[in-house]
């Protein structure tokens, strides 16, 4: 299964992008992962970018792809619920997912109707920047679990 991580903005220098290499890194020990990053909106007001942002995203999208939208009003699963949902997609033959992280004011609307699972890693909020951290580590977490690893315990 390939795993498109669609982020919007770049990442910033430091912790984050250091993070993403060593959990992504053994994430494609498994799976094929392809960073997709979109150009922030830069201006106007919050709603204007993410509409803009949103548009984006969508366009970045590829049909028949399974979409996770990373949203604070998502849905809560725990690390073996996750494990599980992407074990269900691959075992049913899903070729690609498509995990989106927003910019710093969020998803447009319509980034979240497209999703086949609106997901939240937590209902406090979070910088996007270290929304890509957290994720990548349980997307690894998740990989480790579907492969029987002991990383999770």
């Amino acid at each position: 299964m390939k795993v498109r991580l669609v982020w919007v903005g770049r990442t910033e220098r430091g912790y984050v992008p250091e993070g993403l290499e060593h959990y992504l890194g053994r994430v494609r020990r498994v799976w094929t992962v392809e960073e997709v990053v979109l150009p922030e909106a830069g201006r106007g007001d919050p709603a204007h970018q993410q509409r803009v942002e949103g548009e984006r995203i969508l366009a970045a999208l590829r049909p028949g792809e399974r979409v996770v939208a990373l949203d604070e009003r998502g849905k809560l699963l725990d690390s073996r619920q996750f494990a599980a949902q992407l074990g269900a997609w691959r075992d049913q033959g899903a070729r690609q997912v498509a995990f989106v992280v927003g910019g710093a004011y969020g998803l447009d609307p319509s980034v979240r109707e497209r999703a086949d699972l609106v997901l939240s890693l937590s209902p406090m909020t979070f910088p996007h920047q270290l929304v890509r951290l957290l994720f990548a580590e349980q997307l690894y977490r998740a990989t480790a679990i579907l492969q029987g690893s002991p990383y999770h315990h």
